[in-house]
Formats: structure tokens, C-alpha cells, sequence
């Protein structure tokens, strides 16, 4: 049995300016053939757990093609047609030796041409290999679900946790899932369910309500042996296509009526619940009140430029209220290659007058102006272990540099776009959690796996920015309508959907 292996990952936000080009994918991850092997297999993301899973029923696993990049803006036209290009390039060839594909799409990828782009390529994949062959793929579950990404795929499953901490054994499950269907031990059938609701970033920790009951439901379905997988799609807010929103997938075993049944429980559910899924926001200065009043560390989560959601990574909206009020203790990474590079070409130890941040555009506030002393200067690369958000071992932030103030607010400013999967983003320039009170991290539930263990408390603080908590400060042109919490008053029930 040979099983061939693509996954195009990208989480595009289409409330940035600037769009994501192929140099985006070539300087995180882009490969074809073995590569993908090399640089994939044994990491946390669900690639390796395709080869993980492949290699424990020893079956053939074929890479083909993988390309990644940070979250940012739509995907340009030639990027994207460059993306697809490779990867059939890759495909082709091989198909006739093919068994099955596992695929790893995102879910909320869109390019200029295609608002549903991962729906684009998965049915271009689908018509390339034909109807008999079978395909299996996961998602991210921050992905907008279409009827184009359900019908090109016997079997689609999202990641259970968020932060995304299970993405290696979504990998292996959607594996051993593939080998069972090419060996015609199973039928699956899929059923989806569309409810018109976009669940708030804020409330999307699977660990916690509101979301724990849902998953608790979706976890004892999982306990019918007719029932092969299911799915929660939490949705993702910033891409503004009409797929926004959330949804479900139940995939059982030939039962099409139970899929319907369990797939309609899951998104009544939802709808029933709605409310309590709409978001608790807590503004700049109440949120560090709150956090002065407790015990230190605690991380404050800087909604508005979570750079997992696309933003720029160079917000000084929450950083700046730090600076002002002269708060000792307080830590900050920016992305500022400008500023990052003055530090260098200062040195250790020196002192100089930084304009950091704020620089990307105009929605992200002003750069922070001071007396910066440059306490050290680091390459960028650092291991994570654990498993986090992401899924990937390696990172690289750039060249990067430790500076403080007279007041005690230290910055670690890099020169590569990089969201806080880990916390040894930290620790690898020199830093300790332990040296601060308060520290900030860009992002909503990405860094709470690594943050939580070192912190005593995290606290989501609505800044503004491309990536605000607060949906109706969004501009949307393409959502479906009427949609909740946009719409209080919509009416909806699953024959609807």
C-alpha cells in the first residue's frame, strides 16, 4: 500500500493590507518530494503524524509536496497558482502508484483568485485522482468549513484541542483511518452542519467553557462504534468569506441518517448556547489593574495582535499603556527587523534612542520612543520540545535583541514575524519568566500552553488591531447574513442549515 502525503497550510486574514506571497511559504516551510519527509516527520504537526501513523501500520508513505507560512494576509494570485503548480508537479506524476492521499489542508486559506481556496485545491486534487480514490484530511478548527472541502474527501477531521496540542495524533488518526478505508474495512459517510454563528476568539478555549460541554458531547459520540470521527469547527473570524462561521462533521460508518442526527445534536447545541459563545472583553486599563492586583507572573494576551490570526506582530497599543505608566517588570516582544538591527550594530551593553514597533501600519499604534540599553544580542533559533500550537520543534525569529529602559520595560525585538508558540522564544535570548511581573503575549489561546505552566495568571485583553476580539469593529463585505452575534434576532434550525 502506498499512501501519498500534501499539506498546504495557511491561515489568511483578510483584514491586512499586505498579502502572503510565496517568499512567505520559502521562508517557513516549503518543500517537495523527500524533503517533506526530512523536514516533517517526527515533529508534533499533523505531517508527522501521517508518517507516524503510516510507519506503525507499515504501510508506504509518499511525500509529495508541503508548504506552510505564518498566518498573514490573502495569498496572492501568482502565489497561490505557484503553490498548486508545485504540488501537482509532485502529484501527477505518481498517482497510477497511489493507494490513497492523506492531505493536510488548513481551512481558512484564501487567495485573491479563491475566497474557499483550500475547497479549490482539494477538488482540483479530488478530479486529478478520481472518484475511487480514496482520500482522508484534517483541519485546522480554525478553518471556515465549505461544502467544497466536505465533498472532495471520504474523511475529513479537525484537531480536538486549542490550543492545538493533539495535531500529531489528528495525524495518526486520520492514518489509521485511510489504511481501513483502502483495505474496505469501512464506509464512511460524512454529514455537515453550517449553523450561522461565529463563535468569539475569546471563548475558544476547548479546555474551558464554553466549549468544554460541546466537546464533552462530541467525545461521547465518539463512543458509538458506528461513529468513525467527528469534528468541531470553531470557525475563524478574520478571513471575511462567505464560509465564515462555525460547524460540525460527524463521519460514520456507512449510517448516513446517524451522521445527520449527531451532526444536527452538535450544532443545536451551539445554537441553543449561543450566547454564552459571544465573547467577555476586558478593555487595556481594566486588564492591567486586574493584573497588577495579582501575584506575578501574569501574561496579559494581546487579542489584537495575535499573529497567529495574521497580525503584524508589531502592535504597541498594550505595550505603550506599559511604557507610559512606568510599569517596572513589564516584557514585550516586538517585530521590528529596523530596530532589531540598530541594537546589533550598537552592541552589548550599549545605550540608544529606539523607535520600536507600531511600524507595519497604521492600525497598530505609534512606535514606543526611549533610552533603550542593549542587555543582548542572540541568533533567533530555538528548540521546542513539547508539544504546542503549531506543531512544529524548530523556529527561527531572526537575529534579535534583548534592550531595557530606565523603568524596567524590557523588549525582545526580532527581525522574523514569530507568534508565541513557545516559551522558549524566551528563554533561548537570555530571559526568564520569573523576572517579570508582567509580561505580554500576542495571541488569544495560542500561548497559553506554553504560558500557563510559568504564569499565575492570563488575562485577554481586547486591544485593537486586525485581529480584534471585537467582530463588529470588522468590516465584513461577504459573511452570510442574518449570522449571530451580528444579527441577535436570526433565527435558524438545522433543516435550515
Amino acid at each position: 500500500m502506498r499512501i501519498g502525503i500534501i499539506g498546504l497550510l495557511h491561515e489568511s486574514n483578510t483584514f491586512i493590507h499586505d498579502s502572503t506571497g510565496l517568499e512567505d511559504f520559502r521562508g517557513n516551510l516549503l518543500a517537495c518530494g523527500e524533503q517533506v519527509r526530512d523536514l516533517c516527520s517526527g515533529t508534533h504537526h499533523e505531517l508527522g503524524g501521517f508518517f507516524d501513523g503510516l510507519r506503525e501500520a507499515a504501510v508506504d508513505a509518499v511525500p509529495l509536496f508541503a508548504a506552510r507560512a505564518t498566518p498573514y494576509g490573502t495569498i496572492s494570485a501568482e502565489g497561490f497558482d505557484e503553490l498548486l503548480r508545485l504540488m501537482f508537479e509532485q502529484l501527477d506524476p505518481v498517482i497510477d502508484s497511489l493507494d490513497g492521499l492523506l492531505l493536510a489542508p488548513h481551512g481558512a486559506t484564501v487567495s485573491e483568485k479563491y475566497p474557499d481556496a483550500d475547497g479549490y485545491w482539494l477538488t482540483q486534487v479530488r478530479r486529478r485522482v478520481g472518484t475511487k480514490m480514496p482520500i482522508v484530511a484534517t483541519l485546522d478548527p480554525h478553518g471556515n468549513l465549505s461544502p467544497a472541502m466536505v465533498s472532495s474527501c471520504n474523511i475529513l477531521l479537525s484537531y480536538r484541542s486549542n490550543p492545538h496540542l493533539d495535531q500529531r495524533a489528528r495525524g495518526v488518526e486520520a492514518a489509521e483511518l485511510i489504511v481501513r478505508l483502502v483495505r474496505g474495512e469501512i464506509n464512511p459517510v460524512i454529514a455537515a452542519s453550517y449553523p450561522p454563528i461565529a463563535i468569539n476568539i475569546e471563548r475558544q478555549k476547548t479546555t474551558a467553557a464554553p466549549c468544554q460541554p460541546l466537546y464533552e458531547i462530541a467525545e461521547r459520540m465518539k463512543e458509538d462504534p458506528r461513529v468513525l470521527t467527528n469534528s468541531i469547527m470553531l470557525g475563524f473570524p478574520y478571513a471575511d468569506v462567505v464560509e465564515m462561521g462555525s460547524a460540525f462533521m460527524v463521519v460514520t460508518d456507512g449510517e448516513a441518517e446517524l451522521a445527520q442526527r449527531y451532526v444536527d445534536e452538535l450544532a443545536h447545541y451551539l445554537w441553543d448556547h449561543r450566547e454564552e459563545f459571544a465573547g467577555q472583553l476586558i478593555g487595556i486599563d481594566d486588564a492591567i489593574e486586574q493584573a497588577l492586583s495579582l501575584q506575578g507572573p501574569v501574561c496579559l494576551l494581546d487579542m489584537g495582535d495575535n499573529v497567529g490570526g495574521g497580525s503584524p506582530a508589531d502592535s504597541t497599543h498594550l505595550v505603550s499603556v506599559l511604557h507610559e505608566r512606568k510599569i517596572p517588570s513589564s516584557f514585550a516582544c516586538l517585530f521590528d527587523p529596523e530596530s532589531a538591527q540598530a541594537a546589533i550594530d550598537a552592541g552589548v551593553g550599549k545605550s540608544l534612542r529606539l523607535q520600536v514597533g507600531g511600524k507595519t501600519d497604521d492600525r497598530h499604534g505609534q512606535p514606543i520612543e526611549d533610552e533603550f540599553t542593549v542587555k543582548g544580542i542572540y541568533d533567533g533559533f530555538f528548540e521546542e520540545p513539547q508539544p504546542r500550537h503549531g506543531g512544529m520543534t524548530s523556529w527561527d525569529q531572526g537575529p534579535s535583541a534583548v534592550v531595557t529602559n530606565a523603568d524596567g520595560l524590557t523588549l525582545l525585538i526580532n527581525s522574523v514575524r514569530t507568534a508565541p508558540f513557545s516559551i522558549h522564544q524566551l528563554t533561548s535570548c537570555g530571559l526568564s519568566t520569573s523576572e517579570f511581573h508582567l509580561l505580554v503575549a500576542k495571541g488569544v489561546q495560542l500561548p497559553v500552553a506554553s504560558y500557563s505552566p510559568v504564569c499565575s495568571a492570563l488575562i485577554r485583553v481586547n486591544t485593537p488591531g486586525s485581529t480584534t476580539a471585537d467582530m463588529m469593529q470588522l468590516d465584513y463585505r461577504r459573511r452570510r447574513k442574518p449570522m449571530f452575534p451580528f444579527e441577535r434576532d436570526a433565527a435558524w434550525t438545522a433543516s435550515s442549515s
